[in-house]
């Protein structure tokens, strides 16, 4: 079974579930889904950390729980909640090579926005957005340093650029897995078609400002396919064709 982690925003709450969505719709195998929610991890004193004004959503520094809540054992992804899968999550999981701890999109990039959704400014740092999709080596002996003291402690770079690792042990996953939509040039070797999980790492169409960001018009349809109740009268009118 797959173990898939995303972070809950409440500011985002139709893309937690569209994304969840994605999921069931492009897996073909079975899947267990966690939402990292910051309020429930509060309440059992898993996280205690203040708010760092500078973070963007709830799941900030909880992401990196994931190995402690998998109890070291096994292979669990991470994601935050701003993406869409536009392929079977099974093909992200095939990368999985039991020698590293972590396997990330090495993005290398410069944002080209200040500003993102709801007013956020969007800060520039090496390493930025390894952290937003994770597939985690939880039994790797490296990770092990990670709890929730820890967790609520270290350095925002400590953690984001995965610094309780050797770069040896921090895997790479094609960019297909974490496209950043407005960040990335379209190019010979790479297509918006080949996407196979979309991230509106500046701001997803929920938002009435990015209703028009690459792929809306493919979460609108997702979106449909959340809210979607099959009703008497589509019975009747099924029967009678």
């Amino acid at each position: 079974m797959l173990k898939i982690f995303i972070g809950y925003e409440p500011h985002e709450t139709v893309a937690f579930h569209t994304l969840v969505q994605s999921i069931l719709e492009h897996s073909s195998e079975p899947v267990e889904i966690v939402p990292l929610s910051l309020k429930q991890l509060q309440n059992v004193h898993l996280s205690q950390r203040e708010r760092d004004p500078r973070q963007s959503n709830d799941f900030t520094y909880i992401r990196f729980l994931v190995p402690y809540l998998c109890g070291y054992q096994g292979k669990a992804l991470f994601m935050d909640c701003d993406m869409m899968f536009r392929e079977d999550p099974v093909n992200l999981f095939k990368h999985f090579d039991g020698k590293y701890a972590v396997h990330v999109v090495k993005h290398d990039y410069e944002p080209r926005d200040e500003i993102k959704y709801l007013g956020t400014r969007q800060y520039a740092y090496p390493r930025k957005n390894w952290s937003s999709v994770v597939l985690w080596n939880c039994e790797h002996p490296s990770n092990r340093e990670i709890n929730p003291h820890m967790i609520d402690n270290a350095e925002p770079a400590y953690l984001h650029r995965f610094q309780w690792l050797k770069d040896d042990e921090i895997g790479s996953l094609p960019v297909k897995w974490n496209w950043l939509v407005g960040e990335y040039d379209v190019t010979d070797d790479v297509t918006l078609n080949d996407v196979g999980n979309v991230h509106w790492t500046v701001g997803g169409p929920y938002f009435y400002e990015f209703r028009d960001a690459d792929f809306a018009s493919e979460w609108r349809d997702m979106l449909l396919k959340v809210n979607h109740c099959t009703q008497m009268a589509d019975l009747e009118n099924k029967e009678a064709s």
